[in-house]
């Protein structure tokens, strides 16, 4: 997540941006220079239950959510419930490099 923030702060740091993120990743990624950051609990803590109440009450926008598909997270019920929300809500949910490139492809040239 780092890596792919840090190739993009240019629009991580633009004014109508708000970034929300759990705990740990916040951290990192105002480590990495992202100016504003609103952070939750981190993941294991509700933070992924946070962001999935933002989502219900339509206070996000998209998610970006970078996740190991071959390994299982101790938390994995908080993130299937949050990837079962944007589908709920119409968010779209970025899960890989790929997917998020194309997602804040898509806000870039939408924020214009």
């Amino acid at each position: 997540m780092v890596a792919f923030v840090m190739k993009r702060l240019d629009f991580f740091n633009r004014e109508d941006v708000h970034i929300v993120a759990t705990g740990t990743t916040g951290t990192m990624i105002t480590h990495a220079g992202v100016d504003k950051v609103e952070m939750v609990n981190s993941g294991p803590w509700g933070g992924d239950a946070e962001i999935g109440a933002m989502v219900s009450r339509k206070e996000i926008d998209a998610v970006i959510f970078f996740r190991d598909p071959l390994d299982k997270h101790p938390h994995d019920v908080d993130i299937s419930m949050l990837m079962r929300l944007c589908d709920v809500h119409d968010i779209p949910l970025a899960t890989n490099y790929k997917s998020a490139h194309i997602t804040i492809k898509y806000f870039t040239e939408r924020l214009v």
